[in-house]
């Protein structure tokens, strides 16, 4: 056999729950071809992993590396700590879409946390497209923030969205996931997501279930209103027959911390009828 790489001696750990083993990797080009101990054959480069771990590459399942990619697409913070997946567009936030006349209240927006945006796009679409040219060093599992739907639709009005607005917001979301969006995220303490009402977020959701879209929430509260939060949430994924993914699962506050065994329960009994619910910290 000739390959192209050859990482010889490391414990290779491949992710399908079996203990760890001692093995050779081979690949050819960027597909793995083998493995198996003593692999043998004509390489062009050998890796002596001798003493460390060999794995497939992590998957980050909360970012918001898509608000740096362009300044910093060699991702250099998660690609030296192993990761080579990021899903990103978490919390609401996301740089498209975008109405024009609105890239000052979007770049404020943004840059609550940290984020300072170049904005040459309007669609999710193009926006997707002006990533891929920067060619990030990572994969990238995009959502797209319900808070750039809102603000799109409706500025960063603090009220109910209205029937319009609503229709507004839903034809930008299935514009985003027929771009390749995952699905939706809320980031329920931020403005303007914070101003929406949960049957807002139904009707959004329940747009998204014959495309498969999943809605991931950074909840309205993490202390005290946190068993009221993650049943919304849940009734979100439920009424609107989407898979619901909860982010940033804990009790924050000591005292608190005793409702983090509810949360949980919460979360196993609507998926033992049936919700398709899951968390991450």
């Amino acid at each position: 056999m000739a390959w192209s790489l050859l990482i010889r001696g490391g414990t290779v750990i491949d992710g399908t729950g079996t203990p760890g083993r001692l093995a050779d990797v081979a690949l050819e080009g960027d597909r793995i071809a083998a493995i198996g101990p003593h692999l043998t054959g004509e390489v062009a480069r050998v890796i002596d992993a001798s003493g460390h771990v060999v794995a497939p590459g992590f998957i980050d399942a909360h970012s918001h590396s898509d608000l740096f990619y362009f300044a910093c697409p060699s991702a250099e913070s998660k690609v030296r700590q192993g990761v080579t997946t990021e899903v990103v567009g978490m919390c609401s936030f996301s740089q498209a879409p975008l109405t024009p006349g609105q890239e000052d209240v979007v770049r404020s927006w943004a840059g609550g946390i940290g984020a300072s945006l170049d904005l040459r796009w309007q669609t999710f679409g193009q926006y997707l497209d002006a990533l891929a040219s920067v060619r990030p060093a990572v994969n990238v599992a995009h959502f797209v923030g319900h808070g750039a739907l809102r603000i799109a639709a409706m500025g960063f009005e603090a009220r109910p969205a209205g029937a319009d607005d609503q229709k507004a917001m839903e034809r930008r979301l299935g514009e985003a996931l027929d771009a390749g969006a995952f699905g939706f995220s809320t980031g329920l303490v931020y403005a303007p997501s914070a101003y929406a009402e949960t049957t807002e977020l139904i009707e959004l959701a329940r747009t998204m279930k014959a495309r498969g879209g999943l809605y991931f929430s950074h909840i309205r509260g993490e202390s005290s209103m946190l068993l009221d939060s993650i049943a919304e949430a849940i009734r979100i994924g439920d009424e609107a027959g989407v898979g619901v993914e909860v982010s940033h699962v804990k009790a924050s506050g000591r005292e608190n911390w005793p409702r983090m065994d509810g949360a949980l329960r919460m979360v196993e009994g609507a998926g033992g009828r049936g919700v398709d619910v899951l968390g991450d910290g």
